[in-house]
C-alpha cells in the first residue's frame, strides 16, 4: 500500500506562481509541498533571457531566475516532490493527491499547472515536428543556426523568440496573421529595428513541406489578396498561444471560462474552498513571471487564512503585512 503524506498547503506545479507561493506560505509557518513532474521554473525554462522582473534590470536568464525562487522558497522550508499528479479528490475538510510516488493529504490546494504550446494547425506540423518544427526557441534555436528560419505568433513570446532567433541567424522572417502585433511596443521596437529580421503582417501559414527528414519549404498566404506563395525554410518556430494545463482542475468540477482557464476572484479563490489557482492556469488579462508570482503570493495568504479557520485559530489579517 502506498504511502500517505501529510502536508498543509500543496502546489501543484512548481512555476513561478508555485514557487512564490510556497516561500510565502513555508516563512508564514505552513507546512509546504511542490508537486513537480519535471523540473521547478515552468516556462521560465525556455525563456533565454528576462529584462522585467523587478529588480533585475540588467536581465538573466529564465533558468537563473528559476533556480534563485527555487532557493528561496527551500531556504525558508518548502518540500520540493518530483512527481506527477495523477488525480485529485476532496474527502470532508481535507483533500488526496495521488503521485506517481504516493499519496499526499493537504488541507488546501494552489493549483499552478501552467498551460503548453498551441499547434499551427497546418498540414506538415506534426510530421516534422522535432525535425525542423519547433515551438521553443531556446531548445532548438542553436541547431539552425545560419539557417533561414521562420517564426509565426504576434505576441510578446512570438517576438521575443524572433529576437533570440535573430541572434543565431541573418535571414530570419516573422508572420502574424493580423496587421499589427500584440506584443508590447518597446520589444516590437526592437524587433522592426533588426536588419536581420523580415516583417510580413496580414500573412498565415497554410503547409509546412519537407523532404521527408527536415522541413524544406512552407505555403504562405496574404491574408488581403488570399495569394499563396511557396517559400524555402530550414526551420518553423510556432509561438501562436498556450492551452491552458487544467486536467486535475476538471477532476475537481472547477468553474473554468470559455478559453479553458480557472475561473478565481481577485484572492486567487476557485469555486472550491480551499482549491486556489495562479499563473497560466488562471483566468488573468496579463501574463508575465510578476504577475504570476503576485498570484502565488496571494494564493498562500488566503490559503494560510483558511488552513487558520480549520484549525480554529482564525484571527485579524497580521501575517503577510510586511
Amino acid at each position: 500500500m502506498a504511502e500517505t503524506h501529510k502536508t498543509d498547503f500543496a502546489i501543484i506545479g512548481g512555476g513561478p506562481a508555485g514557487l512564490a507561493a510556497a516561500a510565502y506560505a513555508s516563512r508564514a509557518g505552513l507546512d509546504t509541498t511542490i508537486l513537480e513532474a519535471l523540473g521547478p521554473g515552468g516556462q521560465l525554462l525556455i525563456i533565454d533571457r528576462i529584462e522585467n522582473y523587478p529588480g533585475f534590470g540588467e536581465g538573466l536568464s529564465g533558468f537563473e531566475l528559476a533556480q534563485k525562487f527555487e532557493t528561496q522558497a527551500s531556504g525558508f522550508g518548502a518540500m520540493i516532490e518530483y512527481t506527477e499528479v495523477t488525480s485529485i479528490q476532496k474527502e470532508g475538510q481535507k483533500f488526496l493527491i495521488d503521485t506517481a510516488s504516493g499519496t499526499w493529504e493537504a488541507k488546501a490546494l494552489l493549483i499552478s499547472t501552467g498551460a503548453t504550446h498551441r499547434n499551427l494547425g497546418v498540414p506538415g506540423e506534426k510530421e516534422y515536428s522535432g525535425h525542423g518544427v519547433s515551438y521553443c526557441a531556446t531548445c532548438d534555436g542553436p541547431f539552425f543556426r545560419g539557417k533561414k528560419i521562420l517564426v509565426v505568433g504576434g505576441g510578446d513570446s512570438a517576438v521575443q523568440e524572433a529576437l533570440y532567433l535573430a541572434g543565431l541567424t541573418p535571414t530570419l522572417t516573422i508572420i502574424h496573421r493580423r496587421n499589427r502585433f500584440r506584443a508590447q511596443q518597446k520589444i516590437v521596437d526592437r524587433l522592426t529595428s533588426n536588419s536581420a529580421i523580415s516583417v510580413r503582417l496580414s500573412t498565415t501559414i497554410k503547409e509546412i513541406k519537407g523532404d521527408g527528414k527536415h522541413v524544406t519549404s512552407v505555403i504562405l498566404q496574404d491574408t488581403e489578396t488570399g495569394e499563396t506563395t511557396e517559400e524555402m525554410f530550414d526551420a518553423v518556430f510556432g509561438f501562436v498561444g498556450i492551452i491552458p494545463q487544467t486536467g486535475l482542475a476538471k477532476q475537481l468540477g472547477l468553474e473554468l471560462d470559455s478559453a479553458g482557464y480557472i475561473v478565481t476572484d481577485q484572492s486567487m479563490e476557485t469555486s472550491m474552498p480551499g482549491v486556489y489557482a495562479g499563473g497560466d492556469v488562471r483566468s488573468t488579462p496579463f501574463r508575465q513571471v510578476a504577475t504570476a508570482c503576485s498570484d502565488g503570493a496571494i494564493a498562500a495568504h488566503k490559503a494560510q487564512q483558511y488552513i487558520e479557520n480549520l484549525d480554529g485559530e482564525s484571527y485579524e489579517d497580521l501575517s503577510f503585512q510586511h
